[in-house]
């Protein structure tokens, strides 16, 4: 059920993008896509442990970099911009 549930949460990425995008008629990877990601990517990560795959558990603990440091620039981004006046 971990696996299934892991798979579930990382697909449901690619659907929230594609929503996002195509209610904004442009390409846009919304935060949602990188909380579906860590999630996913942890329940398959837990997954591929219990299944003992080093290849499976290399490549989801990997994905982790990615999804911390994409969360971690949208952060700083956020709290650089919360003070300034919006421009007219």
């Amino acid at each position: 059920m971990i696996g299934f549930l892991g798979q579930a949460l990382f697909s449901a990425r690619f659907l929230v993008q594609w929503i996002v995008s195509e209610r904004r008629s442009e390409s846009v990877i919304p935060v949602a896509f990188w909380v579906f990601s860590i999630f996913g990517g942890a329940f398959l990560l837990a997954y591929a442990i219990y299944r003992k795959d080093p290849v499976f558990i290399l490549g989801q603990a990997a994905g982790f970099l990615v999804y911390g440091r994409n969360l971690m620039l949208i952060r700083k981004k956020h709290l650089s911009t919360r003070g300034t006046v919006p421009a007219a």
